[in-house]
């Protein structure tokens, strides 16, 4: 018995360093590979002519009540009467309520598989978000099909790097209304130096309104909420349809030089913007017109943020801080329709 069970031991050993070696491998590959890309023929013109493909998003009411609770909602209290509303279709409703920023999921298939622009090289791997933009036109259903139509906003080339700027414009498809549109700026290490250096390619095709830099008040804050980020949030946030290893890999955020993995960027503005929708909208997540965030630095799971807003007529501007290393994470502003008539 005793010589089984060692046998049995001596198996289980073997395949885990097998497995330990193959991630070994892969880690020593992804090292090896080149972060500069190989220059390539960059053409304008083919660039700005340059069609993405459409795509269909569908979700069910169960896809966004799981983003709810992986943005934080009922995390601190299971029946918190501004949240509840999100993951449970509370007071005779007949179906939850989705929250704006929901809507950032419907452009992640346009940065997953990496941006395929004719004559720019990028890997997704080096790739960092930098901004989110989201309109929001109407409230989302519960459930629907979402017919996504995808084009270039905004490229720069900045030497050793390029920022893209990708804009979705999302459609009920039953209905073929427009419910919102996302604009996502990434910053891809490696893929700049594509035009002529002395005049560096620069494109944008949005309002200068839209994405213009917020100054944070030196005022005391209208509003401030503290969160506690669970040490487990990223892992229940990638059931949203972020997969990328770097917030669930211990190897794989060592090599990015993180000390663990870390929170997905979009969830943080979403840890955000529910707290602007619990403390300046009393729960009323109707009345967001618009959200933009600047991505400004990592967040650890397990770590607290605190979110100060200063209201401005009707902009709430805001910013997040990690509370343990007193560090600005996040900034920006949501535009309200209006304001609660209690505040």
């Amino acid at each position: 018995m005793e010589r089984e069970c060692r046998n049995v031991y001596n198996g289980s050993k073997k395949r885990l360093n097998s497995l330990m070696f193959q991630r070994l491998e892969k880690l020593l590959q992804f090292l090896k590979t080149p972060l500069i890309a190989e220059p390539s023929q960059f053409d304008p013109d083919r660039v700005l002519a340059h069609k993405f493909p459409e795509s269909i998003y569908v979700y069910a009411e169960r896809d966004a009540a799981v983003y709810a609770l992986g943005v934080g909602a009922c995390g601190r209290d299971a029946i918190d009467a501004d949240e509840l509303k999100f993951v449970y279709p509370e007071n005779g409703q007949q179906f939850i309520q989705v929250l704006p920023t929901f809507a950032a999921l419907f452009s992640l298939g346009s940065m997953t598989n990496g941006i395929d622009l004719p004559g720019l090289q990028c890997d997704p791997r080096f790739l960092l978000h930098g901004q989110q933009y989201i309109e929001v036109y109407s409230p989302f259903p519960s459930s629907a099909s979402i017919h996504n139509k995808v084009c270039l906003a905004g490229l720069h080339d900045k030497g050793k790097a390029a920022i893209v700027e990708i804009e979705t414009k999302s459609y009920e498809k039953e209905s073929g209304e427009l419910l919102c549109m996302n604009r996502s700026s990434v910053y891809l290490r490696g893929a700049g130096g594509f035009s002529n250096p002395t005049h560096p390619f620069s494109y944008s095709n949005y309002p200068n309104n839209q994405v213009a830099a917020v100054k944070i008040p030196k005022t005391q804050p209208f509003a401030v909420f503290e969160d506690f980020i669970q040490p487990s949030q990223a892992l229940l946030y990638r059931l949203s349809g972020d997969y990328n290893p770097l917030h669930s890999d211990p190897m794989i955020a060592k090599v990015a030089a993180f000390s663990r993995p870390i929170l997905h960027g979009l969830c943080t503005l979403g840890f955000a913007v529910r707290a602007i929708i619990k403390c300046i909208c009393r729960g009323d997540a109707s009345i967001v017109k618009n959200v933009s965030g600047r991505f400004l630095l990592h967040v650890y799971p397990g770590e607290t943020l605190i979110t100060e807003m200063w209201l401005k007529g009707l902009r709430v501007i805001y910013q997040a801080k990690v509370k343990e290393r007193k560090r600005a994470v996040l900034s920006g502003f949501v535009d309200l329709h209006h304001l609660i008539s209690s505040l």
